[in-house]
């Protein structure tokens, strides 16, 4: 949906000079102009999508310091002879296939050819592999692919996985009827994809492959072909096939409705059955997968991006503001040939959101406590960067405050609300919301919880380590349209743009809605920064543990 540009230049001037009557004379105010010219610098065809250690990297790397310079930050990263540099060095493992995969299936001795990218989605292995050589391996349905113990349940009873494939389901095994033991509609970690590769690693398996459904994905085919059959990365570890299984893959649902038959299987009544505590493995009579390809595999460094304000009186006690600069770089073409995805929205957004809160950092009177805004790599390869953030972070998180995420921002108007990815109850989102009220703000819960964003941003790592952490999303209340707009924007950008080339800066985006958002932003941040206290989680929160057990660092 296309806005009128007069009327939306009428209401950024209402809405960012003078939020609300309530509130603070002292807020700054952002201005959308800068956002759209540094979301159309980073997500221009230059910058080649920012795939980690590529040209587009440097590029990258070059220009967020240079605008972090410009600002008036200090550099924040590695310790290099007594001096922080812009950077923190991440070592990553990168795969890729050279050449096209070779990949069937067989079906009582009747074999059938497959093309990456169309029934199948091939990554290239992350288990130390330099070649995949698979021939005629079993297929075995494994329902969703769950172990977990607390819940009484396990999707593996019974089954020897050695030399076998796993074929198991997307998401938890309630989302159809949005009530059981996995917390509903909401999505649980054990539906993640991550979650799924990992436990059948643990679980022996030769390889998995997970069938494609759009709804229990919340994205499409497009989105997985694009995601994963390009280069792959994931951080250097002793023992990669303890959480990788030689072959990780998808298919498409209609190839697995159809193999399932060839098989002697009905998948509507087996996907039935998997959402029941009882299930057990079933094999797939007759039915075998073969794979050869040849994976490329080096160890390279990429690179986190730390921008800091050093604290007038806590400079040990550290509030950030984190984002991913990264996206997929160049990869398969689509319809028009084109074959960079250049990442506007995800994340060129966050990162204009980013330099901008550093400006206006930069001009205030310095904080209490210091200001970190951190810039990760390979988010789009699973939160790696923030992941080593976390496992090796540069500022300890027994005295980090809190982290605001900014992951995908609505460039268009401004709305009625905001959400965030997820709804675990703590402290920190108990103040975003008190704060909104100050710009008549409603916050509305992750609308999608049963797709799982909380553990796919850049929060996940920090949250999981007990510190406080939210990602901020754009409201879909629009004020101009409503609901319906919001939503039809929103419909559109994942049907169409999500991890496609189409994800491309337009013209008439007018950045009004990010300009007060970043207002929020910005004094919840503030507010942490200058004060003396430290947000936990609510009692009953999975992340408490691990909060409180930190508790000694901060007295």
């Amino acid at each position: 949906m296309k806005f009128p540009a007069v009327s939306l230049l009428a209401l950024s001037i209402a809405l960012v000079v003078q939020p609300a009557s309530a509130a603070k004379p002292s807020v700054p105010t952002f201005d959308p102009q800068r956002l759209s010219a540094d979301v159309k610098t980073l997500a221009s065809d230059e910058f080649e999508g920012r795939g980690p250690a590529t040209a587009g990297e440097t590029k990258t790397v070059d220009f967020v310091v240079a605008q972090m310079q410009a600002a008036g930050l200090q550099p924040g990263g590695d310790l290099k002879d007594g001096q922080r540099a812009w950077t923190q060095a991440v070592p990553l493992a990168r795969a890729q296939i050279t050449g096209a995969p070779v990949l069937s299936v067989s079906v009582k001795g009747k074999a059938q050819a497959l093309t990456q990218g169309e029934q199948i989605a091939v990554r290239a292995a992350q288990d130390g592999s330099a070649a995949v050589d698979i021939r005629n391996a079993p297929l075995v349905f494994l329902g969703y692919g769950v172990k977990a113990p607390e819940r009484n349940w396990d999707d593996f009873q019974g089954v020897d996985l050695k030399g076998k494939i796993a074929v198991v389901l997307i998401n938890d095994p309630d989302f159809e009827s949005g009530q059981g033991d996995f917390g509903g509609k909401a999505m649980t970690y054990y539906g993640r994809w991550t979650y799924k590769y990992e436990e059948a690693a643990r679980q022996g398996a030769l390889g998995l492959l997970i069938v494609h459904e759009t709804a229990p994905a919340s994205y499409g085919w497009a989105t997985v072909k694009n995601s994963n059959t390009n280069t792959m990365f994931d951080v250097v570890r002793d023992q990669p096939g303890a959480v990788h299984p030689k072959l990780e893959g998808w298919i498409q649902r209609d190839f697995a409705v159809d193999l399932f038959k060839q098989a002697g299987q009905d998948f509507d009544s087996l996907k039935q059955q998997a959402a029941t505590r009882g299930f057990k493995p079933v094999e797939l009579k007759g039915a075998t997968l073969s794979a050869k390809y040849d994976v490329q595999r080096e160890i390279i460094t990429s690179n986190n991006i730390v921008g800091r304000i050093d604290g007038a009186k806590r400079p040990d006690e550290t509030v950030i503001y984190s984002g991913h600069w990264d996206h997929l770089g160049v990869g398969q073409p689509d319809a028009k040939g084109d074959r960079i995805y250049n990442g506007a929205v995800d994340n060129a957004t966050g990162i204009a959101a980013m330099l901008e809160l550093a400006r206006a950092y930069a001009k205030a009177p310095k904080p209490a406590r210091s200001v970190v805004f951190l810039a990760v790599t390979a988010e789009e390869k699973g939160l790696l960067g923030s992941e080593y953030y976390a496992s090796k972070p540069l500022y300890p998180l027994g005295k980090t405050v809190a982290v605001i995420n900014m992951d995908a921002l609505d460039p268009h108007g401004p709305a009625h609300n905001f959400t965030t990815s997820g709804s675990a109850k703590q402290e920190l989102l108990d103040q975003l919301v008190t704060t909104a009220k100050q710009w008549n703000l409603d916050y509305v819960t992750d609308p999608k919880p049963e797709a799982g964003h909380f553990f796919r941003s850049d929060h996940f790592p920090f949250a999981k380590r007990g510190v406080p952490a939210v990602s901020f999303g754009s409201g879909n209340d629009l004020i101009d349209g409503g609901t319906a707009a919001g939503k039809a924007i929103q419909d559109a950008y994942v049907a169409d743009r999500y991890h496609q080339p189409a994800d491309q800066w337009e013209a008439d985006w007018s950045f009004t809605g990010m300009a007060r958002d970043l207002q929020l932003l910005y004094t919840v941040g503030r507010d942490l920064a200058d004060s003396d206290r430290w947000p936990n989680w609510d009692a009953a929160s999975e992340f408490r543990g691990a909060r409180d057990a930190s508790v000694g660092e901060r007295k």
